[in-house]
């Protein structure tokens, strides 16, 4: 269907509509028709930004829109269209199949061989293509039969093939803030299209009130406010009085955006361990309070706290990782919503612990170099010998016994390398492990003098 075919049968459907307009959602009647009309996204449609100026000279190639549920993918597509004057083919992919893509490419290909006619081929949901459906499309792509948007609320570089994206710019939308959602709210009120047949009064905390809780989800908003205004009931002069009361019931709980095993659960863990790591336990409790709020597993949350007492935490304090893997068994024991209370207390302990990832390093620098072909022998004392006999046969004597020796240390080759892997930070307990390193390098060194004067050298 033309864009403006369809638009002309919905301004019909408007005109015969009853007064409340309920038979077409309030967020499809206040989608944009220019580019101005667009809330928010001035990283990339301001004046002068890359999208827009490709728009408004007509060059825009395909492109995928990234960006959260409710920030205007669709909106944008549509508006394309509408400014580059081009045919406007719309799909889904959770709808088409293989066999629905090609007649539909195939449709744009002819027309555009025929008269020149472009066309734009919107998928929504595009991440849900499999390999085939997106293979479909690149050939057409390729030769500019269709311009491609592809709209998504995943990351597109890890769940759209790399044929697809590299043959398309990508743009991330973000969600739209509180001051557009706002506005976008008042000028509903007061529009033809929206809800101007109704005398509406609203109070401000209740549009601000719509505006912070949708999250940046501009359609969510808007169906908050038609519910607010259709169900109030008038009063004896006809008005609708919105008041932060009745937003409150329309909206209901906040619906958290999380999306389980996706961008907002993989981004909002992110946001929990690096909060953490930077030491900032308030930032930490307001990421697990989103994870749990929304039905994350609370196991999922303290098996990332127990590699974080490892990681981040490690030898600047020993107990943190007593201390996690006590608050998975607790978890696991007692189960939601207590379970809450320990986590907190793992989360906050482990931000305000001094932090070290030394030993973590030290490994990773350790492995690089047995990856890049530093792979050393064992020193020969330190292998396993079986009896005195065979130690003798393949030269693995010589080896000293640590407990012999004063404060337990003694010279001697563990490996044959000088390259120090473990470096002890001066954070919480790890500086005693590096002076306690530093008091055994001593009685190594001379314990060594005392060598070499007995065999007859110099004192270092």
């Amino acid at each position: 269907m033309d864009l403006f075919e369809n638009e002309d049968r919905e301004q019909g459907d408007r005109q015969e509509a009853s007064p409340g307009l309920r038979h077409i959602p309030l967020a499809a009647r206040m989608r944009p028709r220019m580019l101005e009309d667009i809330a928010g996204q001035q990283h990339i449609l301001g004046a002068g930004k890359l999208l827009r100026r490709a728009i408004e000279a007509d060059r825009l190639g395909s492109v995928i829109l990234y960006g959260p549920p409710g920030c205007g993918k669709t909106s944008l597509a549509e508006v394309i269209a509408r400014v580059t004057k081009r045919r406007f083919e719309r799909t889904s992919g959770v709808l088409a199949n293989v066999a629905m893509l090609r007649e539909i490419l195939e449709a744009a290909q002819q027309r555009k061989k025929i008269n020149g006619t472009e066309t734009i081929l919107f998928i929504d949901e595009i991440h849900r293509f499999n390999k085939a459906q997106q293979d479909v499309l690149l050939p057409y792509v390729e030769e500019g039969a269709i311009t491609l948007i592809g709209a998504t609320t995943h990351n597109p570089f890890f769940f759209i093939n790399s044929p697809l994206t590299s043959r398309s710019q990508i743009f991330q939308l973000e969600s739209i803030s509180e001051a557009d959602i706002v506005g976008l709210l008042c000028r509903a009120i007061s529009h033809p299209d929206g809800l101007a047949n109704l005398k509406i009064e609203a109070d401000d905390d209740a549009i601000v009130h719509l505006a912070k809780v949708c999250e940046g989800d501009a359609r969510r908003a808007l169906g908050a406010l038609e519910i607010a205004a259709l169900t109030t009931q008038p009063d004896e002069n006809g008005v609708i009085k919105i008041t932060r009361a009745v937003t409150e019931e329309s909206i209901q709980k906040k619906a958290v955006v999380y999306d389980h095993d996706e961008d907002g659960h993989h981004d909002t863990i992110s946001a929990f361990i690096k909060s953490v790591r930077g030491s900032d336990p308030n930032a930490a409790l307001y990421w697990l309070a989103k994870m749990l709020y929304a039905g994350e597993d609370p196991r999922f949350v303290a098996r990332r706290l127990i590699i974080l007492a490892s990681e981040d935490i490690g030898n600047a304090d020993p107990t943190a990782l007593g201390l996690c893997v006590a608050a998975m068994e607790a978890v696991d024991f007692i189960g939601m919503p207590e379970a809450r209370i320990t986590l907190a207390q793992a989360t906050t302990y482990l931000a305000c612990a001094p932090k070290s990832n030394a030993a973590y390093m030290g490994l990773e620098e350790a492995t690089n170099d047995i990856k890049e072909g530093r792979v050393l022998p064992v020193p020969r004392p330190l292998r396993s010998t079986g009896s005195k006999r065979a130690a003798k046969a393949f030269g693995h004597e010589g080896y000293k016994y640590a407990h012999d020796f004063e404060s337990h240390v003694v010279d001697q080759e563990y490996v044959p390398t000088s390259k120090i892997y473990y470096k002890p930070t001066e954070n919480g307990y790890e500086s005693r492990i590096r002076q306690r390193l530093e008091q055994w390098a001593e009685i190594r060194r001379k314990q060594r003098a005392e060598k070499s004067a007995a065999d007859g050298g110099h004192k270092t």
